[in-house]
């Protein structure tokens, strides 16, 4: 009877013990999948822009920046037309120009009897006169400054009274190089190549 009293208290403590397991068992189930939830989403298209400044057709009277000239004389100019175009998606916050001599001489580094150069713009395209490489062009509409003169080579010089700072506007641009009239004998027999390297800048950041 002891004994198996003794065994009676086992089960009854095993039995217990294997409830509350069970009860805990339970408890945590409940805590892993009676959670709420609940979720949303959006999407959001994001393009960026393209800053594209561009030169008119070559060999046209839009772009004559390649013609060279020759058996110039102190006094002379050269006069030249290109459109500067932006072909990009971006207004621009400026229009820079850098010029440089991949062929050098006094022409170019004879910054006051070397030859000089100046910018302007008409608001319609020029009208070209003239022969090959001689051309000359008048405005039959406004024009205004875009680069005063200065020496032929520069670098990073501001050219002002834009319109291609605006997306898909264009400027008519006359570039004339002049030999100062005071230019002196040892500008004779010189030789120079002048290459033109325009570079548009970005407009200012904004909100979007």
């Amino acid at each position: 009877m002891i004994a198996r009293s003794a065994l009676s208290g086992v089960s009854r403590k095993l039995l217990l013990s294997i409830a509350a397991i069970g009860a805990t068992a339970a408890i945590a189930g409940l805590g892993t999948y009676a959670t709420f939830t609940s979720s949303t989403s959006a999407s959001q298209s994001v393009a960026s822009g393209t800053v594209t400044i561009a030169l008119g057709a070559t060999g046209a009277s839009t772009n004559r920046l390649t013609v060279g000239a020759s058996n110039i004389a102190a006094g002379d100019t050269i006069q030249r037309s290109v459109d500067l175009i932006n072909q990009g998606t971006l207004n621009l916050a400026s229009v820079s120009l850098t010029t440089s001599a991949t062929t050098s001489s006094l022409l170019n580094t004879d910054t006051s009897n070397g030859l000089q150069m100046a910018i302007d713009k008409c608001s319609v395209a020029w009208t070209e006169g003239g022969s090959a490489p001689a051309y000359t062009y008048t405005c039959s509409g406004s024009t205004s400054s875009v680069l005063a003169s200065t020496p032929v080579v520069g670098s990073n010089l501001a050219l002002s009274n834009l319109s291609a700072l605006t997306a898909g506007s264009t400027d008519h641009l006359r570039v004339t190089l002049t030999l100062p009239s005071g230019a002196g004998n040892t500008l004779q027999n010189q030789s120079s190549v002048i290459q033109y390297a325009f570079t548009g800048t970005q407009r200012a950041a904004t909100n979007q």
